[in-house]
């Protein structure tokens, strides 16, 4: 199920995007551009500009989706598919997205972050903008097909 969150992500990863120094797709601008027209003509009251402002902000884009959850913004099928081609376009323009693992961990804050006993076919775990004020640990990670008829000889 597509929810709030996934759209309150989808803008402030295209806001990050949109706003960033370094070339981003077309593809990519006129898809945020789209949702973001959808957000402000049918639901004027979500505070877009703060996001834009700081769209690496996890309470910045948490106030967005509480706004959005209180509107039922995700009964919306033109939004939430704007916000869907949104993601697609920003997977496939940027590197670190089209990352697929089996932990995904974005924009996380923490004094301690632990990831334990992890597996996965492919990657297991991608950290991605973490603020980590003392210890990480990952430990017990298992990365590779698990099925043995695919493993090389």
């Amino acid at each position: 199920m597509f929810t709030v969150t996934h759209i309150a992500e989808s803008l402030a990863l295209g806001a990050a995007a949109a706003a960033g120094k370094g070339v981003v797709s077309g593809l990519v601008k006129d898809a945020y551009e789209r949702v973001k027209g959808l957000i402000t003509s049918r639901y004027s009251s979500v505070p877009l500009n703060l996001l834009e402002k700081t769209p690496e902000s996890v309470s910045r884009r948490g106030v967005v989706e509480e706004e959005l959850q209180a509107l039922n913004a995700e009964r919306d099928d033109e939004l939430v598919t704007a916000a869907r081609h949104l993601l697609e376009m920003l997977r496939q323009h940027n590197p670190v997205l089209s990352e697929k693992a089996a932990v995904v961990l974005r924009n996380v804050e923490s004094t301690n972050l632990r990831v334990r006993e992890v597996t996965a076919d492919g990657q297991a775990v991608l950290v991605d903008g973490a603020k980590v004020s003392q210890d990480i640990e990952i430990s017990g990670i298992k990365s590779g097909s698990t099925d043995p008829d695919k493993k090389k000889p």
